[in-house]
């Protein structure tokens, strides 16, 4: 089948968070599964092109009205893998420092820049002549693309028989603007009700993509019952009901070609389940020389790879390594909140030899704390899937984490589970995490017990086979109601 997967971010071309991870890796195992073509379309961001993206432009422009103006809109195209890349490029709303903000906000256009963004996946591609059967939306950014297949475009011929799937990675954030909105984006009063798109007299993208999509489908099966009722539903708890089966949890995978600990060049030497106790202890030692810290192979290493924001908990991290250096090393990667960032600094700057924290994202960092690290926090208060977990494990690191949407799907935990692969904090506060470190440094002591726990955690499946069957089943299905 022809499929178009339209995100706001994709790895490696764009990323914020684990949406672009997750899309990435949807679009190469897609276009591998036999019969289909991917084309996928984001927007041409600042940062997007040179180095090993040799893009090239496709000849000729095309329009897109957006309010009361037209847009000229270009494309540019990369092959990628056997996926097509299309970057949608208007420079006046995706020529910028930052994807959807700066440090004083979201940007005010918003609406519009992915108003256009919307349009110019469908207008896209029939510019390039690739007729979809399904069109695969993620996230509020995407929302009105499910809208407009079902109403501006429902009489064109090129998407007579095209279905729309949409994938809530984050309920959180909705795309949320006033009623003007509506009009920029070109519908018109009859589609202006609450079981349309109406929302609290104004417009929620993300509503958008739920009314209007065929089907509907979340991360994560635990994510479905938490989002399912309020207040996990944010606002939204009843639209999904009313989708009924129409609307699943999918788990997310993760790509094995980019995170497999065997051949991984960051990595001084690589291991699988059968080799970890040499290879996890030379990078453990190389991350140690290299942040500094004390060169001890039995010290208990904590990493932590996260967006700081109060979602992940990471408000929570400062108290509790200050609580618990003295028992630990920390290695922690990332960037967000000011006020955590400004703490854990302070924090490595004090204890150099046990707390190691680098702000400036780096991808390769991050491999190395995964392969390093005994442990990986992450207190999430809510976390739909959660990729950093499946990551960490493939890497026999054990995740400690809080019980919630995909975390609690893919952890088993010690001591309850009869092969456990990580451990549970009973609640988001740093009295709980602290505990549920404590309890993980206790099994740590063990090594036999410890040894196989990391040993089960590097044999969990987390490719995306499974998950790719399921939404292509998910792909037929809405193909059936059409023909």
């Amino acid at each position: 089948m022809n499929i178009i997967l339209a995100a706001s971010e994709i790895f490696p071309f764009a990323k914020t968070g684990g949406l672009a991870d997750a899309a990435g890796a949807m679009a190469q195992v897609f276009s591998r599964m036999k019969g289909n073509k991917v084309a996928v379309f984001l927007p041409k961001y600042r940062n997007i092109g040179g180095g090993s993206f040799s893009l090239k432009a496709v000849p000729g422009v095309f329009r897109v009205m957006v309010n009361d103006h037209v847009e000229t809109v270009g494309l540019y195209s990369f092959q990628w893998g056997k996926a097509t890349v299309y970057l949608v490029d208007c420079p006046k709303y995706f020529d910028r420092a930052e994807l959807y903000r700066t440090r004083s906000g979201d940007y005010q256009d918003n609406d519009e820049r992915f108003i256009l963004f919307s349009k110019a996946v469908l207008e896209g591609a029939k510019f390039v002549g690739f007729k979809p059967d399904i069109i695969h939306c993620h996230d509020w950014q995407t929302g009105l693309i499910p809208a407009y297949l079902k109403t501006l475009y429902s009489i064109d011929a090129f998407f007579a028989r095209t279905g729309s799937t949409f994938t809530i990675h984050n309920i959180a954030y909705q795309g949320c603007f006033p009623k003007a909105t509506v009009f920029k984006a070109g519908f018109g009063w009859t589609e202006y009700t609450p079981d349309r798109l109406e929302y609290y007299g104004g417009i929620n993208f993300l509503k958008a993509g739920i009314q209007y999509a065929d089907a509907v489908n979340t991360v994560s099966p635990g994510y479905v019952h938490e989002i399912l009722s309020e207040p996990g539903g944010r606002g939204l708890s009843g639209v999904l009901r009313a989708r009924g089966a129409d609307f699943i949890g999918i788990l997310n995978g993760i790509d094995t070609e980019v995170w497999d600990p065997e051949y991984d060049s960051s990595l001084p030497r690589g291991y699988d389940d059968g080799s970890f106790t040499k290879g996890k202890p030379l990078a453990k030692t190389a991350l140690q020389e290299m942040a500094g810290l004390t060169l001890d192979p039995n010290i208990p290493l904590v990493g932590v790879v996260s967006r700081f924001d109060p979602q992940k908990g990471t408000d929570l991290l400062p108290p509790v390594i200050a609580k618990m250096a003295g028992k630990a090393q920390f290695a922690l990667l990332g960037l967000g909140d000011h006020a955590t960032q400004e703490q854990l600094t302070v924090l490595a700057q004090g204890n150099p030899k046990k707390v190691f924290y680098s702000e400036r994202y780096d991808e390769g960092m991050a491999h190395r704390i995964y392969a390093a690290s005994d442990m990986f926090l992450m207190p999430s208060r809510f976390e739909p899937c959660g990729l950093s977990q499946m990551i960490a494990m493939r890497y026999g690191t054990l995740p400690v984490a809080c019980k919630t949407g995909g975390l609690a799907d893919t952890i088993a935990g010690y001591p309850e589970a009869e092969k456990p692969t990580g451990f549970f904090i009973k609640k988001p506060d740093a009295a709980s995490v602290q505990e549920a470190l404590s309890v993980a440094l206790g099994a740590y002591s063990n090594r036999k017990v410890w040894t196989e726990m990391v040993r089960t955690a590097m044999r969990t499946d987390f490719s995306w086979d499974r998950s790719a069957e399921v939404y292509s089943e998910c792909f037929r299905k809405i193909l059936r109601k059409l023909a």
